[in-house]
């Protein structure tokens, strides 16, 4: 069960905060509403109470949680992080693999998701479709990590792009951002 002003995760949208019940009257009945207050999107949406699992409404992960994933995106253990077989199977089937794993909410398939488009990124350029969905995951396991492990955006950024070598991106896309404030 779920709390008031807890943070949870809404697959493929982020973290959220639930904000308050709300009964409303559908066909009928009176049906109780999670009120979800998103934390980097201005959105609110309203979830049935008895349906909040069905959607996929996680807790956040833990802290331990994270790490795991961190190591796995390092290749330091490689127990939960699947792969998609990037190479085997044309876009269309893989975005649909993807998409199922992404609307999955759970961490470690995200992830893997991320380090699958990572490796397709280091082999060629991808496609319009791949650069959006990679950012999109990017931004929600960046949300996620930063919000458990109270890092800022930034500091989170680094930490998930730091296995594929990229830190150094991330670290002059700041310091460009701050040059412009």
């Amino acid at each position: 069960m779920f709390l008031l002003n807890e943070k949870v995760v809404y697959p493929g949208y982020g973290v959220a905060l639930i904000n308050r019940k709300v009964e409303r009257v559908v066909a009928g009945a009176i049906t109780t509403f999670f009120e979800l207050k998103f934390f980097t999107k201005d959105m609110t949406i309203l979830v049935p109470e008895s349906r909040l699992e069905s959607v996929g409404i996680r807790r956040l992960s833990s802290k331990e949680n994270i790490q795991e994933m961190i190591d796995l995106l390092n290749g330091k253990s490689c127990k939960k992080l699947g792969s998609c077989e990037a190479g085997v199977i044309n876009w269309n089937k893989r975005n649909k693999d993807y998409q199922f794993k992404l609307r999955s909410g759970d961490i470690f398939k995200i992830s893997a998701l991320y380090k699958d488009l990572q490796k397709i990124g280091f082999d060629k350029e991808l496609s319009f479709g791949e650069r959006n969905l990679l950012s999109q995951i990017e931004n929600l396991l960046v949300e996620e990590i930063s919000v458990v492990c109270d890092l800022t955006k930034e500091q989170a950024l680094l930490e998930l792009r730091k296995p594929f070598g990229m830190v150094r991106v991330v670290e002059a896309q700041t310091k460009m951002a701050h040059m412009a404030i």
